[in-house]
């Protein structure tokens, strides 16, 4: 059973910055990508960006060019480096991982952006 650990929400006050990790046990198959989806209160959840294993990375236009997403396949975990936040940052952050076999998801870190 995959599962996903996810950390480094919190508060944060605007023009800060936040790095989200997210980390996958349970299987030796290799992840074909990696991804970060985000759900703010009365909003469906969104995807924020992703990255595949080969290093192809995709941003949603709300955070392209402030955020970055990494992975380390050796330690199979997903960064999210939240840069210049805003209030309409603030959501629970979920990862995905997408395996040959399926896809998992994590239970979401908070990350709030107040001043």
């Amino acid at each position: 059973q995959v599962q996903l650990a996810e950390s480094g929400g919190g508060l944060v006050q605007p023009g800060g910055s936040l790095r989200l990790s997210c980390t996958a046990s349970g299987t030796t198959d290799p992840v074909t990508n990696m991804g970060w989806y985000r759900q703010s209160p009365g909003h469906e959840r969104g995807r924020v960006a992703f990255i595949t294993k080969g290093g192809n990375t995709w941003y949603s236009d709300a955070v392209q060019g402030r955020f970055t997403i990494s992975i380390d396949n050796a330690k199979n975990t997903v960064y999210l480096q939240m840069n210049d936040l805003r209030p309409t940052d603030s959501a629970v952050y979920s990862c995905k991982a997408v395996y040959n076999l399926g896809e998992y998801w994590g239970q979401g870190t908070q990350v709030t952006v107040s001043s």
